[in-house]
């Protein structure tokens, strides 16, 4: 069976999922004895989105490779990226459910789908498939819901975050790349007052940051606060803004405001902005992604082919508790498997044998980066992608299946040194991120009062760095946090955290 494009077909081809997981059953009973889809061709269908203007035709030789690979027919339900959750509102309103959907973050219509058997728990069956027993202990967290696994992550790089830096910078003033606090004090002093650029004017500063609050959130980390809950040591949860090392952290932030050592406008500028001083040759330090960093290298080259060398990235910073990075969630979105069209275990095993599949190198190759020949050409040790639109197009969207578990097996294309760089960097932060102990935790309250409770939270730390409150005035931004539903959330958060133990 081929595949079918365009989620027009949606009625057709729920319908036909009935009639495919009876079939599914049917292999399964005639396969008992080989154990192994590889004894036979199954059928499979499968929700997900597409982020592109149009699907991969029926005759894709992407997809005939995946089917050849797996012998399993793939019946593809591709639904525009816009719309896919209203999509998948309406799918799991109609109870008619393909085998396989993507699911792209935890909304409230997954959780409750999930919460009342719509999906099947895998958490008890992953120990049992090579690649898919080797998922992230701490991306597993965070994906679940109460603690319990009903999809695949789609994995994404943990240890994303990182330190750009000028290292033009470093080198004309005799500096090493900064490894801990003071040092890191100690470099953005230097950017700003020492002329790091030699053209003998006042014009350059340390760290740029805007108003998106991940950098300040970073940085907290490397002064031991928590991943937004910590242990209280009894037992319970507290929200980080509640521990002494998030003070001492707010009071690193408020000095080298106060000295000048990062843009006076942070607060106001767009996270889109945050660039520009750093290629301008203003800022010489970024705190955010590390992936930032091979494109701050690109964007300096672009204004001078001749600007190599100006960019480096570097881990965290080491504090008072060693070395500690904020991970991101690590995942965007899983796939799960209906309970309504995989009747039974065995059912279910098989298509955790296929998932198992798409992790292999060979299969993520194929869904990543396509055939050789036809989406790409190989040379040495990296690939150069075909500029070929109809090439292309038979490959597009189909990534969307793709896990990377235990990591990402896909070919790469020319690295730089910077790009070498960020990976070494990724791959070292998993050993240090600091996992959120209520990522997995579903309050009802933080759902209602959310954006309010931040917000309070976020004013208070900007009014703070920029002098406009003192410590007593931010104690008292954090009662108002409790008084408006931040002791409700506390409370929920923690009864929820007993759930789990």
């Amino acid at each position: 069976m081929g595949q079918k494009t365009g989620f027009k077909k949606g009625a057709l081809l729920l319908s036909a999922s009935l009639v495919l997981s009876t079939i599914l059953g049917a292999c399964s009973t005639d396969k008992a004895d080989s154990g192994s889809a590889a004894g036979g061709t199954d059928q499979l269908t499968i929700m997900l989105p597409n982020f592109e203007a149009e699907n991969p035709p029926d005759n894709s030789p992407v997809i005939q490779k995946l089917e050849e690979l797996t012998k399993v027919d793939v019946n593809l339900q591709w639904v525009p990226s816009s719309s896919y959750e209203d999509k998948f509102n309406i799918t799991l309103a109609s109870g008619k459910l393909p085998q396989i959907m993507v699911v792209l973050g935890k909304s409230p219509s997954f959780i409750n789908a999930a919460r009342t058997g719509a999906f099947w728990e895998l958490g008890p069956y992953l120990k049992d498939y090579p690649n898919l027993s080797q998922m992230n202990e701490i991306i597993t967290n965070n994906a679940s819901i109460d603690g319990k696994t009903y999809g695949i992550y789609r994995a994404r790089p943990l240890g994303r975050n990182g330190v750009t830096i000028r290292k033009d910078w470093l080198e004309n003033l005799g500096l090493e790349e900064p490894k801990t606090i003071d040092e890191f004090y100690n470099v953005l002093k230097a950017f700003t007052k020492d002329d790091p650029d030699g053209n003998g004017k006042d014009d350059t500063y340390g760290l740029v940051a805007s108003k998106f609050t991940g950098p300040w959130d970073n940085m907290q980390v490397w002064f031991g606060a928590p991943n937004k809950w910590g242990e209280d040591g009894n037992g319970g949860l507290i929200p980080a803004h509640e521990t002494p090392e998030y003070m001492e952290a707010l009071k690193f932030f408020r000095q080298i405001y106060s000295e000048g050592l990062v843009n006076k406008d942070f607060a106001v500028m767009d996270a889109t902005k945050l660039p520009d001083p750093f290629v301008n040759g203003q800022a010489g330090v970024m705190v955010d992604v590390a992936d930032n960093a091979q494109r701050m290298d690109q964007k300096i080259l672009d204004k001078d082919p001749n600007a190599t060398g100006r960019v480096d990235v570097l881990q965290a910073m080491e504090g008072p508790k060693g070395l500690r990075d904020m991970p991101t969630s690590g995942y965007s979105g899983m796939i799960a498997i209906s309970k309504g069209s995989v009747k039974t275990e065995e059912e279910l095993k098989k298509v955790l044998r296929f998932l198992d599949q798409l992790n292999e190198p060979e299969l993520q190759a194929l869904l990543g980066n396509g055939l050789e020949g036809k989406q790409y050409e190989k040379k040495e040790n990296y690939i150069i992608p075909s500029t070929d639109k109809l090439a292309l197009r038979d490959l597009q969207g189909l990534n969307q299946i793709l896990m990377f578990v235990p990591e990402d097996k896909t070919l790469r294309v020319q690295q730089t040194p910077v790009r070498e760089k960020v990976a070494q960097v990724q791959k070292a932060n998993e050993e240090i991120v600091i996992a959120n102990p209520g990522e997995p935790l579903i309050s009802d309250v933080y759902a209602q009062k959310g954006p309010q409770l931040d917000n309070i939270i976020n004013d208070a730390r900007i009014k703070y760095i920029v002098g406009q409150i003192d410590e007593k005035g931010f104690e008292d931004a954090v009662a108002l946090w409790k008084n408006n539903g931040g002791d409700d959330y506390v409370k929920e958060v923690n009864e929820l955290y007993a759930a789990l133990k």
